[in-house]
């Protein structure tokens, strides 16, 4: 028979779902406040009727919201909302805009190749998998749109880094090898690695972020001649040796180049 203790959840098992309860209510009622403000209930007053909550409570919430910086506030014209919500409209409608354009061309890509291709952008300091293609060969290179991974040792990454300078290159290299203090490569080699990929225009991937997996990426320009994002071929080592890369990075270059001129790039 199953002991009691296996069964019956504990007072601590109990007050960590209550907190992840509360937290969850809390949440959801900050969501409902944005969108009042959004519909134009701009006072306390309109927002705790229209949610069917006291003025305290809303005041407590449009309060956090003010200093995260999703709404603003002015003693004349009341709630409005706020800048950090412009950044956010303007990331999601980028990315949005990035699948949309690249999706065909990724999907040739692949076709081209037979390997896994994917689609990136810079967030938070991380690469941010936004658009995946599925390779022919029988073994399946892992990547889940959604996820993130470090700057410093993904093919991706190290394109998205090609135009920055020595000295963010230098923050980044440190910054993650705090987190994943195991590499090849140590700062200087790192930097020396960045400098000829920045000749090349595309970024390798050598084993670096998984084992037995291999990688070349390229960046996608916007007009400005800024990088967006970038793209990358993955495969397997004995799909990748050093004669293919060259023919590869040939197919994600060109692939590049084609996106970055839909985004006027020239």
């Amino acid at each position: 028979m199953a002991d009691m203790k296996d069964i019956v959840p504990t007072d601590t098992d109990e007050a960590g779902a209550s907190r992840t309860s509360a937290g969850a209510q809390t949440l959801f009622k900050g969501l409902e406040v944005l969108s009042r403000v959004a519909k134009g209930d701009t006072t306390l007053g309109k927002m705790a009727k229209s949610l069917d909550l006291n003025k305290t409570t809303v005041h407590r919430l449009a309060s956090t919201l003010v200093d995260a910086g999703f709404l603003s506030f002015s003693p004349r014209d009341g709630y409005a909302l706020g800048t950090k919500l412009l950044e956010l409209g303007y990331a999601a409608s980028q990315q949005i805009t990035l699948t949309r354009v690249s999706h065909d061309h990724l999907r040739q890509l692949s076709i081209d190749t037979g390997d896994t291709v994917n689609l990136g952008v810079l967030d938070r300091d991380q690469v941010h998998y936004i658009d995946k293609i599925p390779g022919t060969r029988r073994i399946e290179v892992r990547c889940v749109i959604g996820e993130r991974q470090p700057l410093r040792h993904t093919g991706l990454g190290k394109a998205l880094l090609l135009d920055e300078s020595e000295d963010v290159l230098r923050e980044v290299f440190l910054r993650e090898a705090a987190v994943f203090p195991r590499y090849r490569y140590d700062l200087r080699q790192w930097l020396e690695i960045m400098a000829r990929y920045r000749t090349l225009g595309y970024a390798l991937d050598l084993d670096e972020n998984e084992d037995h997996i291999r990688c070349v990426a390229a960046p996608i320009r916007d007009m400005g001649g800024k990088i967006v994002a970038a793209v990358s071929v993955s495969s397997i080592a004995q799909y990748m040796d050093d004669a293919r890369i060259a023919t590869v990075a040939a197919y994600v270059k060109e692939t590049t180049q084609k996106i970055s001129a839909e985004f006027g790039y020239r």
